[in-house]
């Protein structure tokens, strides 16, 4: 990918063709009237409306993983995935274009880190060390580990496990998205389609997956939770979550990433490995 500086960071739309009403269109006219006719500028006018969300995510993404690619190179991957969302999705199947966005967006940030070498080897290898150490602790003690009962477990300091916790923050959440990924949430793909159209057995996955979910966030200590609802429903950075809670971005990242590493121990409790 390129190197830009993050300034240069735009959306660029395709030539303006002379209709001037577009706004006055909602995103499902839109849609429908791209559908009818294939008018590339209407697609391109339906991206552009996501552009905040798709900067937002970008933003995000880049913050959460210290060694991803530049601002500017992941706003070019949303760009690009939403121009393929709007030609593959399917008005008929009752989801709201919104949503269908919103996992495309999801599904980019795990197809980028899938394609690329984001994550150094030896952070990738503490990553691995991390989650083999709490998922043998978790069924040693029968329970979730304490942070000091795993850098003792690893032989370092709770300090140093910290740090290392910190550090490894993106490799927690993609190895965590790949996880809820093989339980069928279905990450970038054109889930919750009707249920008339859903095989059972996977509308009954999904339900299984949503409910272990929920109780496993319940599951969770106060600030961890805030941190998934800061993170995920009202999309803060780190940087924004760190102000919120009046801690250190990297305290932040250690929160979310103890979060992850319960919820993925729950749910391979629940639901198997």
């Amino acid at each position: 990918m390129s190197k830009r500086n993050e300034s240069t960071a735009v959306l660029e739309p395709a030539p303006d063709t002379g209709q001037t009403n577009l706004d006055s269109l909602d995103n499902e006219e839109l849609m429908r009237r791209y559908k009818e006719t294939g008018d590339e500028e209407l697609k391109w006018a339906l991206v552009l409306r996501f552009q905040d969300q798709i900067r937002r995510v970008a933003l995000r993404t880049c913050g959460l993983y210290s060694s991803f690619s530049q601002l500017d190179d992941v706003i070019h991957e949303g760009i690009l995935a939403l121009l393929s969302a709007v030609d593959r999705f399917d008005p008929t199947k009752g989801v709201k274009l919104e949503t269908y966005v919103a996992k495309r967006l999801k599904g980019m940030v795990i197809d980028l880190s899938r394609k690329q070498d984001w994550l150094p080897r030896q952070l990738r290898q503490t990553a691995n060390r991390l989650n083999r150490a709490v998922d043998e602790l978790s069924v040693e003690l029968g329970h979730m580990p304490e942070s000091q009962e795993v850098a003792d477990y690893l032989g370092v300091s709770k300090a140093e496990y910290e740090k290392m916790l910190s550090e490894t923050a993106g490799a927690s959440l993609v190895s965590f998205e790949m996880l809820l990924d093989s339980y069928g949430s279905a990450a970038g793909k054109q889930a919750s389609v009707s249920e008339f159209e859903n095989p059972p057995e996977e509308l009954c996955e999904e339900r299984e997956l949503r409910e272990n979910l929920a109780e496993g966030i319940a599951s969770l200590r106060p600030k961890e939770r805030m941190v998934l609802s800061l993170y995920y429903e009202k999309e803060l950075t780190m940087k924004e979550i760190a102000q919120v809670l009046e801690v250190s971005p990297p305290r932040v990242s250690q929160i979310h990433s103890h979060a992850i590493q319960r919820l993925r121990v729950f749910l391979k409790e629940r639901m198997g490995s």
